[in-house]
């Protein structure tokens, strides 16, 4: 919500309008208004801004040999394709060329939670759902769902030849087939190299 005029923050029928003599001025972005309406502060802090030229575009593929349905960790691999570009500031972006797995950030820590999510997924779009489309066989077109609902592409920041994650953060091809498939990925870095 941040940014969005008053205007728009006006049309949203869930919060209450704003009166007059709340000093809300018509340029106000929606944190001042939320902040002036229901009376709570503001807590943002912008870091300094670093800034890099951009000098390389740097590609290249790999390949996740899959053993069925569920999340395969391939951060060492993006991290890999960063030192061997010397990569030092920009942007890495991960695109899966599939329509039945799918990318995602998410917990490194705990197995269970990927467990969780594999659970999740399928109550999402289960196998038995009454698909038309069958052909490649009934895990097939939930397949195509998961991989909508996560989407096939990530862009992670690069700092300092780092990938900017999380703590508990890490990238996941997620595959939504019951069978073995070998699934490729295209890494590229946008940036600035050593």
């Amino acid at each position: 919500m941040t940014g969005l005029p008053v205007a728009q923050f006006r049309s949203s029928p869930r919060l209450r309008q704003p009166r007059a003599g709340f000093g809300i001025k018509r340029d106000a972005t929606t944190h001042d208004v939320l902040g002036r309406v229901f009376g709570f502060a503001v807590m943002s802090k912008l870091s300094a801004v670093h800034s890099a030229r951009v000098e390389t575009i740097a590609t290249a593929s790999l390949t996740v040999a899959t053993s069925g349905e569920g999340f395969y960790e391939i951060t060492r691999d993006v991290a890999r394709f960063l030192e061997q570009s010397k990569a030092r500031h920009g942007a890495v972006l991960v695109y899966l060329k599939h329509t039945s797995a799918s990318l995602v950030i998410q917990e490194n820590a705990d197995a269970d939670v990927r467990t969780d999510l594999v659970t999740a997924l399928k109550r999402l779009a289960p196998a038995a759902g009454g698909w038309v489309h069958d052909v490649e066989g009934p895990d097939d077109m939930p397949a195509h769902i998961k991989s909508m609902l996560n989407g096939v592409s990530l862009h992670v920041p690069v700092i300092d030849g780092h990938l900017g994650l999380g703590m508990w953060q890490g990238i996941y091809l997620a595959e939504h087939r019951a069978q073995p498939h070998s699934r490729e990925v295209v890494l590229q870095f946008i940036g600035f190299c050593q």
